[in-house]
């Protein structure tokens, strides 16, 4: 309830009217300075409190109003907050698998950053699918997908992407949304990409070449192109002839047919601009009706742009930030952080990887990677494999602030006779609390790692669906890694397929849900 002064009281006040104070404020000099008042409410209390005395001193009351704000209907649904899958080591962690199958109890699911770079594979009923632009929740027939303005987009392979899951009976027309703020990479933004990497020789990043650097680095220069510009055609031809004018000139060598581009963006405009539309609107519309929204988090942490091993990292940002930034969500309205981690570690491309283990015929490191299958959904590289690193998820879940865990390819650890864990990190002889920002620091011959060696299990484990079923020492294995990081470890995975996870959880059964559908 506000007050509205009465004629007298205005009066007074628009006249400057003093009551036992100075006619030129309200506050009383013992409030006058009080830390309280230096508060909105503080400021509110004391006003509210002169009122009262110019009130009393006048002989005069107030008449209440009832607040006019927006009325709250209490039958609207209640938002079931945003629930993130994100990747917490350096991608390629099984993070497409947790999204198709919590994805069946959602109602949109939405990618938030980066671009044809990601890959995730999943496999539903002995067909595999590979996605990159596509959300892996299109396999969910009652879901609408999001591309969030986060992420840059090649529309020759997003549509490409559309054409193979139409073949392959998945039915999407109408469920995907793109956002019209959405920034367009284009294909001399791959040239430009794969040549940048090609002359850093020996020092290259290990970029994916498919232009999402340079696409977000048009982006950041304000002189991008955007998916809503498809909707104007007139201006689109106008600045795709600068922007690409002005990378031939910036690239000596690089050659760009600009007719030829123009006239495909022509022809695919109509059917884009039917996807597109505005997904932060759509977004917080369906947030407020009480949809259950779901975010596919792509690469992970340690490839992120300002926390990852720079610059070997791709140029997004893919931890928890990207959320709100790629999707145009307030963060009062996130609700599970869900971190999604290998049994043990793998990194594809250049740069540090302090657990890495050797790769030869034989070896350890060949033995997951073989048994893994890691190779790059995205590129074929083959994957560099490593045990579990503790202390760089404990950077990634400070970062992130994971609420539960999902460890996956557990599987791929039976038949080792042991198993390590990387649990500390030291240089020169003292330890380090976090992850180095400093490259030189991990690849130092004082920058040593510290393990734990837990006893290995030869039981197949491809069948198991309760926790309890699994190989003892398997089960010390989790609670191991369970501990050391603080963090509940909600679902493992112990085989290739679609439905072959553990789910710890109380209360849930997403599995045979997945499974009726």
């Amino acid at each position: 309830m506000f007050a509205r002064a009465s004629k007298p009281v205005a009066a007074a006040i628009a006249s400057g009217l003093s009551v036992g104070m100075a006619s030129h404020h309200f506050s009383s000099p013992a409030v006058a300075h009080s830390d309280a008042e230096e508060t909105v409410p503080g400021k509110l209390s004391a006003i509210r409190s002169s009122l009262d005395r110019i009130e009393k001193a006048l002989g005069v009351k107030s008449e209440p109003t009832p607040f006019a704000g927006k009325s709250v209907d209490p039958s609207a649904p209640t938002p079931h907050g945003i629930d993130i899958v994100l990747g917490a080591q350096w991608g390629d962690e099984g993070k497409g698998k947790l999204v198709d199958i919590l994805s069946q109890t959602y109602d949109v699911c939405a990618r938030v950053a980066g671009g044809s770079n990601a890959g995730h594979t999943i496999v539903a009923n002995g067909r595999k699918y590979k996605f990159h632009l596509v959300p892996s929740g299109i396999l969910n027939e009652m879901a609408t997908c999001i591309i969030g303005n986060g992420v840059v987009v090649h529309l020759p392979s997003f549509l490409e992407e559309l054409k193979s899951l139409e073949l392959a009976g998945v039915q999407w027309e109408g469920r995907i949304k793109v956002s019209d703020r959405a920034h367009l990479v284009f294909d001399f933004h791959q040239t430009v990409d794969g040549n940048q990497e090609t002359k850093l020789g020996r020092n290259k990043i290990g970029t994916t070449k498919k232009g999402i650097g340079p696409a977000y680095a048009s982006k950041i220069s304000r002189n991008g192109l955007r998916v809503g510009d498809l909707g104007d055609m007139e201006t689109f031809e106008s600045r795709f002839r600068s922007l690409a004018e002005y990378h031939m000139a910036a690239f000596p060598g690089l050659k760009i047919d600009i007719e030829k581009e123009l006239d495909y963006y022509r022809k695919i405009a109509p059917y884009v601009q039917s996807m597109t539309c505005d997904t932060i609107e759509f977004t917080n519309q369906a947030y407020d009706s009480g949809k259950k929204i779901l975010v596919e988090g792509a690469n992970a942490t340690m490839l992120d742009i300002d926390f990852g091993t720079y610059p070997y990292v791709t140029s997004s940002n893919p931890s928890i930030g990207s959320v709100l930034t790629g999707l145009g969500v307030s963060p009062r309205k996130l609700n599970g952080i869900f971190g999604t981690v290998k049994a043990y570690c793998t990194r594809v491309g250049e740069g540090p990887f302090p657990t890495e283990l050797v790769d030869e015929p034989g070896s350890t490191g060949e033995y997951l990677r073989s048994n893994g299958y890691e190779f790059g959904t995205t590129t074929g590289r083959a994957r560099r494999c490593g045990w579990l690193d503790i202390p760089q998820m404990k950077f990634s879940s400070t970062i992130n602030g994971f609420t539960s865990l999902n460890l996956t390819k557990l599987d791929v650890l039976t038949g080792l006779p042991e198993i390590l864990i990387g649990t500390k990190y030291t240089y020169k002889g003292e330890n380090l609390d976090t992850m180095p920002a400093n490259l030189k620091i991990m690849t130092s011959p004082d920058f040593k790692v510290e393990y734990e060696t837990m006893p290995g299990w030869t039981e197949d484990i491809s069948t198991v669906t309760k926790f309890a079923d699994l190989p003892p020492n398997a089960q010390k294995y989790v609670h191991r890694v369970q501990d050391l990081l603080g963090i509940p470890i909600r679902w493992i995975g112990v085989g290739p397929n679609r439905l072959d996870v553990v789910d710890r959880g109380p209360g849930w059964d997403l599995l045979e849900q997945a499974k009726q559908r």
